[in-house]
């Protein structure tokens, strides 16, 4: 049974910016001061749009289910598309523990003194989390029929979440001036190296439709058109998002983890509007089950496409007669992301865990990219790939830079280094016992 062509431009533009925006990195970006501006624009120019050049070439190059798994396979052998497919998959597995440790806290944090304990409460954060994650993967296991509405409203949230931001920071300005002076020099040293990485990987996430070829009317002509409205759009909502944030507070005032609250506070106070954090915190949580639901049900047609090869086991090829769902993709992958949301909590306090999960996320979601721009190059796309694979590279080098909040660098490093080791080492483990 195949998959259904269920996605027109609009599913398919609102599942990418979905997939793309993670309104976490804006306040981390805006904690770093007003010369993350000026990154987000580079980022945009020197990897976004390469991106989306190489995205548009290979789903014409190569339609079908797999994206970057097809890609890989088709241009550089069966063992290096195995490779890209598994340590893609599985950082993307470990963006779920890490993004729902920050949604969940700032949503907590954001609807008040009653229950802003709960921000730094494991026990809670885990089990809101695990719900998140399951409601947004339940929703796409039941077919895309359904399933694109999750993505089409977190999508949707993304572009009211911007415009609020906007027109608040606008107000604020008008009633009191900005809090903070926009130079927009960045500052070059070594506690803001890290953040480097993330503002690459923060402008990610358009490949993953391009994993649904075979769901998208007329994808050839469909994908293309997506892609670049949702980049254009990611990269102005980071550009807008970080301005807004540091015109209300200064950069030292805002937390990367609870920045989002504390700016809905200040403004709320500053306008006399209170509603305005409870609005913040309902938007952020229905944007993060739109990207759990669309990261979650794209990523999972690799190992669909892995197992109609024949390099997984047969399980994951089946579609469900009925839904017309690779649900045992689908299912596996929840439940590898619920376990590592638990086990990442082990041995070191949440705010070092968060670092590390994002470290290895990034290194893990990253590598893979050298992949496709190398296909990008195969496929004549010279220019997007010589920039678009030196931006990858120079964001890999510097996500294994400690940041402030780690007290214990080796213990840091020695995860980072055990954990792509172990991800490296069981794809070629698993690769060798199903070549057999």
């Amino acid at each position: 049974m195949k998959l259904r062509r269920e996605l027109g431009l609009r599913d398919v533009t609102l599942l990418s910016i979905a997939c793309i925006i993670n309104v976490r990195w804006i306040p981390a970006a805006a904690h770093v001061g007003p010369g993350s501006v000026t990154l987000w624009a580079l980022a945009a120019l020197l990897l976004a749009v390469p991106v989306a050049i190489a995205v548009s070439a290979l789903i014409v190059k190569y339609p079908g289910t797999g994206g970057l798994y097809l890609w890989t396979r088709n241009d550089f052998g069966p063992w290096q598309g195995f490779l890209c497919f598994w340590t893609y998959w599985n950082g993307i597995a470990i963006l779920f523990p890490s993004a729902a440790m920050f949604y969940m806290s700032v949503a907590f944090y954001t609807l008040g003194p009653k229950y802003a304990h709960l921000s730094e409460d494991r026990l809670w954060l885990v089990a809101v989390s695990l719900a998140a994650i399951w409601l947004a993967l339940g929703t796409n296991l039941v077919g895309m029929k359904i399933g694109k509405w999750t993505e089409n409203v977190g999508g949707a949230c993304s572009w009211i979440f911007a415009g609020l931001l906007a027109v608040t920071a606008a107000l604020v300005w008008m009633k009191r001036g900005p809090a903070t002076p926009m130079h927009l020099a960045p500052r070059w040293n070594w506690r803001t190296l890290n953040f480097w990485s993330s503002i690459a990987y923060a402008l990610t996430g358009l490949e993953m439709a391009g994993m649904m070829g075979e769901e998208i009317r007329d994808p050839e002509r469909t994908l293309p058109r997506a892609g670049w409205i949702a980049s254009t759009f990611a990269s102005l909502f980071y550009m807008v998002g970080t301005i807004s944030l540091l015109v209300i507070l200064r950069p030292e005032g805002i937390s990367e983890m609870n920045g989002l609250a504390e700016t809905a506070e200040t403004a709320g106070r500053v306008l006399g509007a209170g509603w305005l954090a409870p609005v913040v915190a309902v938007l952020v949580l229905v944007t993060a089950v739109g990207q759990f639901g669309g990261l979650g049900t794209s990523v999972s047609r690799m190992p669909f496409a892995v197992g109609v090869d024949g390099m997984l086991p047969e399980a994951f090829a089946r579609v469900h007669p009925k839904w017309g769902t690779p649900y045992f993709s689908i299912l596996v992958f929840g439940g590898v992301a619920s376990l590592l949301l638990v086990t990442m909590q082990l041995g070191d306090t949440m705010r070092a865990a968060y670092e590390e999960l994002v470290s290895l996320m990034v290194i893990t979601g990253l590598l893979p990219y050298l992949y496709m721009f190398a296909s990008a190059w195969k496929a004549g796309k010279r220019w997007s790939a010589v920039a678009g694979a030196s931006i990858t590279a120079l964001a890999i080098v510097c996500s294994v830079v400690p940041t402030a909040d780690i007290a214990n660098v080796w213990l840091f490093e020695g995860k980072l280094a055990a954990g792509t080791a172990a991800v490296v080492g069981s794809g070629w483990v698993l690769y060798r016992r199903r070549a057999r």
